[in-house]
């Protein structure tokens, strides 16, 4: 018997970085069953976003929250045992020892799949040395991975560029989520280490986080099958 073909539907998540969540809905409806995987950060979360994943969660619809939660131990855990309660897929922590040992805490039992922030993806060596560290973003990323790791952590997010050394220290059970996609001939943004959906997916990674390359063009839905279509590339 062949292997199932994986769903390239269940490695796109869409960044809805929008300011209102009467437009996050006018994306949704655009991209109709195009899509099924949605990431709400600051923007949208601060603008009532919250109420909107529990919608999205309702329809069937799978809900990353990306606020990369770093405090004390205990506000870490009680702030995931609420996204947990939420029902959300995935939530974002630093990955600093004590916060995700903290969240793997507040998660218990729950689906709830907890990913760790190596480096950013808008960092690159001048901006860590200007934030005080000494060592690299590559020994950066390999400090954090081993740690989180050990402390088995659900995944890690990084930036394409670092997805296949990432894969290599964490193994094959943990996921690799990689936002800085960008499809051919798109503009990088604010984004400095960036790679197609095809190279990604190679290099190891999970799931794809892409926001203005689908977001802001004329037509989201196209877009996304485009990425769509180079992910099922590199699946085959």
């Amino acid at each position: 018997m062949h292997a199932p073909v994986p769903d390239p539907r269940d490695r796109l998540i869409v960044a809805l970085d929008l300011s209102s969540v009467g437009a996050a809905e006018s994306l949704v409806s655009r991209l109709g069953d195009t899509v099924n995987f949605y990431k709400i950060g600051y923007e949208l979360g601060f603008a009532g976003g919250l109420g909107f994943a529990r919608e999205l969660i309702a329809d069937g619809r799978k809900v990353f929250i990306d606020f990369k939660l770093h405090d004390i131990g205990n506000t870490v855990a009680r702030g995931v045992a609420s996204l947990a309660a939420l029902g959300a897929s995935f939530a974002t922590v630093h990955a600093y020892p004590q916060t995700m040992r903290a969240a793997m805490e507040g998660k218990g039992a729950s689906p709830l799949r907890i990913l760790a922030v190596t480096v950013l993806t808008s960092y690159d060596e001048g901006d860590l040395n200007e934030a005080g560290y000494a060592a690299s973003v590559a020994e950066t990323v390999a400090r954090r991975v081993a740690q989180a790791r050990a402390i088995g952590i659900d995944g890690i997010v990084c930036a394409p560029t670092d997805a296949a050394s990432v894969r290599a220290a964490l193994g094959p059970r943990g996921a690799i989520v990689t936002p800085g996609v960008r499809p051919d001939g798109s503009d990088a943004g604010d984004q400095k280490r960036i790679a197609t959906p095809f190279a990604a997916i190679r290099a190891g990674a999970d799931h794809l986080v892409v926001g203005r390359p689908i977001v802001a063009s004329p037509d989201p839905a196209a877009a996304a099958r485009a990425v769509l279509a180079e992910i099922a590339r590199a699946l085959s």
